[in-house]
């Protein structure tokens, strides 16, 4: 790769191009991955390295926001990737429903704002959106996998209010939980008739 094609890469945040080559700039001593997402420097003050070993034995210094220091495949490589997981756990154990979003950008160490902005990047939903589809998916595993009562299964899910359960159920899945738990009945085989 010639000099315009990795400046191209930086100006573009490629992630792809991420552990091939490492950014360093003159005007602030620091150096980082194709996709940090800092502004971009002017061309005049950028200069390119194989390694981050190289840009640190040049007197350059790593970055505090895209950590190109760390090693491909550690949570400190790809932190957004990370940070999404990590909420997906916490989102599923109920953190939400729990403490709200402000709890749980207070558990991973994040703003709201930022979580939602990550959230948003990496799952294409906020929090609030997530933990509403994971209620849902586990209601709807509940109505079709148990005989569990419809409201036991609305509190067990993770809703606040029977009519909650509903409108969810509705707008996610477009049935009611009694026509989903119905359809669950009609796709399961018959058990054998005894002689």
């Amino acid at each position: 790769m010639d000099f315009w094609q990795r400046y191209r890469a930086i100006d573009a945040r490629d992630t792809r191009f991420d552990g091939q080559f490492y950014t360093a700039v003159r005007t602030t001593g620091i150096y980082c991955r194709p996709s940090c997402p800092a502004r971009t420097p002017k061309a005049v003050n950028v200069t390119f390295y194989e390694t981050s070993a190289a840009a640190h034995d040049a007197g350059y210094r790593a970055c505090k926001r895209c950590l190109p220091e760390a090693v491909p495949g550690t949570p400190a490589w790809n932190i957004r990737q990370d940070l999404a997981g990590r909420a997906m756990r916490l989102i599923n154990d109920g953190v939400i429903n729990r403490d709200g979003v402000e709890g749980l950008a207070a558990r991973l160490g994040y703003s709201s704002r930022q979580l939602n902005r990550i959230l948003s990047h990496e799952l294409g939903a906020g929090p609030l959106s997530l933990a509403r589809a994971s209620r849902a998916q586990t209601a709807r595993t509940l109505l079709v996998s148990t005989a569990m009562k419809l409201a036991d299964i609305a509190f067990a899910s993770g809703f606040s209010s029977v009519r909650q359960f509903n409108d969810t159920m509705v707008e996610v899945f477009a049935m009611t939980p009694t026509a989903l738990r119905a359809t669950a009945r009609h796709h399961r085989s018959p058990p054998p008739r005894r002689p």
